[in-house]
C-alpha cells in the first residue's frame, strides 16, 4: 500500500488531547472529569462580540483581503497603541489562529533543515508547526527549580549554528506561565542582534500578568525592529478560541511581504471570526479588570492546593492561566492514564497534561503535569482534592 510521509510520522501527538479517549470511557461510566488539561476559558465572551455575530446581516459571506479586513487591522493598530507599541496595519496579518501566525512565520524564515531555538517546556504544537515547515526546533531546558526562568543566554549561544533562523519564546508562557522580565528580553535582543536572527515571540497572553507585574513585549525594544516577529491571537484574551483569529505582526516589510504570499495561498482567514474579533476591539477595561481578579483567585486556589499536597512541588505563575506541577511519581503520564481509567473519589476524577510532551529533549518532564486553572474556584479546589487522594492510592509513587 502507498507510505505515509516521514514528516508524518514524525508528528508528535497532542499531550493535551491524546488521553481524550480515556476520558470519555470514564465518562460512560458515569465518573466526572475535571478538565484541567486544556486551555479552554469558561469566562464568557464579551456581549460585543457576540452582539456583532447575532446582528450579521449580510447576504454572502465573502473572501476578506488575504491579510484580514483592512478596518480591522486598523483599529487593531490602535489596540497596540494602548501598550506603546508603534506599528502600522500594514505590519498586521490576520491569520487563522495563532497557529497559522506560527507557520507563516516558520515558513518565511526558514528553509528545509533549518534551526529554531525555543526555551523548554514550550508549547507542544511548536514541535508540529516546525515539523510541518521542514525546521528542526533546538531545546534549551529551563527547570521547575527556577521557576521556568530563562536559561543562561551562554546555553542558547552555544546551540547557534549556520542553520540558526530564530529563537522562539511564548510570553507569558504556555505551559508554565513564567512571565519573562524585561532585562530577559533585553538579553535576547542583544543575542539576536549579535547572530543576526528573528527573535519570535508567541504573547497570545499578554494581558494576563499578575500580582502588579507586567508584560513586555519584543515590539517595544529598541533595536530589534527588522527582528522582532509577535504572534498574537483573540482566543484566549476573549474567550473567544472557536473563531479561530490570529495576527502576525513585524515592521519587516520584506518578511511581511513573503507571508503574505502564504496567505495568499489560503485565500483568507475566517469573515465571520474576523467581525467578531473586531467588535470584541470595544470590550471594555472592567471585563479584563474582572478576569484578571477571577484568574488570580483561581491560581491561588490551585497553586497553593497542589503544595499542601506532600510530594508535589508548583512555582507561582506570573502570567497566563497554566502552571507547570512536580507529582511524587515516577511516570505522569502513566499517572494521567492511571487517573482516567482506574480512579475516582467521589465519582469524580481529574484530567491533566503530562508535561513531557512540552519538552523536546527525551525523559525531560516524566514526571511533571500541565494543569489549566480554567475551571470556577469550586472545581478546582474540589480537583485539588481529587489530587490529593489521588496520589494517596496510586501505586507506582516515586
Amino acid at each position: 500500500m502507498p507510505g505515509i510521509s516521514k514528516k508524518g510520522l514524525q508528528m508528535p501527538e497532542s499531550p493535551i488531547r491524546k488521553l481524550v479517549p480515556f476520558a470519555e470511557a470514564a465518562k460512560r461510566k458515569g465518573t466526572k472529569v475535571y478538565h484541567l488539561n486544556i486551555g479552554q476559558p469558561d469566562i464568557q465572551t464579551p456581549e460585543v462580540a457576540l452582539e456583532a455575530i447575532r446582528n450579521f446581516n449580510h447576504k454572502v459571506i465573502e473572501y476578506s483581503h488575504s491579510a484580514g479586513i483592512e478596518n480591522y487591522r486598523r483599529k487593531l493598530a490602535d489596540y497596540y497603541a494602548i501598550y506603546g507599541i508603534g506599528i502600522e496595519y500594514t505590519d498586521l496579518m490576520i491569520t487563522t489562529g495563532g497557529s497559522e501566525a506560527i507557520t507563516f512565520a516558520l515558513n518565511s524564515i526558514c528553509d528545509l533543515g533549518d534551526e529554531v531555538i525555543v526555551p523548554e517546556p514550550f508549547y507542544a504544537n511548536y514541535n508540529g508547526f516546525a515539523i510541518s515547515a521542514g525546521v528542526k526546533v533546538i531545546p534549551v531546558t529551563s527547570t521547575i527549580d527556577t521557576g521556568f526562568a530563562l536559561p543562561d543566554i551562554e546555553q542558547f549561544e552555544s546551540w547557534i549554528t549556520p542553520r540558526t533562523r530564530a529563537i522562539i519564546i511564548c510570553n507569558p508562557g504556555n505551559p508554565t506561565g513564567y512571565l519573562y522580565s524585561r532585562q530577559e528580553l533585553l538579553k535576547l535582543r542583544d543575542l539576536c542582534l549579535k547572530h543576526d536572527l528573528f527573535l519570535i515571540a508567541d504573547e497570545v497572553y499578554r494581558e494576563f500578568a499578575y500580582d502588579g507585574t507586567r508584560h513586555h513585549s519584543i515590539l517595544n525594544l529598541e533595536g530589534l525592529e527588522e527582528h522582532a516577529i509577535v504572534i498574537d491571537s483573540v482566543s484566549k484574551r476573549y474567550s473567544m478560541c472557536g473563531v479561530r483569529i490570529g495576527t502576525l505582526i513585524s515592521r519587516n516589510k520584506k518578511l511581511m511581504a513573503t507571508a503574505l504570499k502564504f496567505a495568499q495561498a489560503r485565500l483568507s482567514p475566517p469573515t465571520l471570526g474576523q467581525i467578531a474579533a473586531e467588535a470584541a476591539l470595544d470590550t471594555p477595561q472592567s471585563y479584563f479588570d474582572a478576569v484578571i481578579s477571577e484568574y488570580t483567585h483561581r491560581r491561588n486556589i490551585l497553586v497553593d492546593g497542589l503544595n499542601s499536597i506532600p510530594g508535589v512541588y508548583c512555582p507561582k505563575p506570573k502570567g497566563a492561566f497554566y502552571c507547570v506541577a512536580k507529582l511524587p511519581v515516577h511516570n505522569a503520564e502513566d499517572f494521567a492514564r492511571w487517573l482516567l481509567a482506574e480512579f475516582s473519589y467521589q465519582e469524580h476524577t481529574v484530567m491533566v497534561a503530562p508535561a513531557n510532551g512540552f519538552y523536546a529533549t527525551p525523559h525531560k518532564g516524566e514526571n511533571e503535569v500541565r494543569l489549566a486553572y480554567v475551571l470556577k474556584a469550586d472545581d478546582l479546589q474540589h480537583s485539588v482534592e481529587i489530587l490529593r487522594h489521588a496520589l494517596t492510592h496510586y501505586p507506582n509513587k516515586a
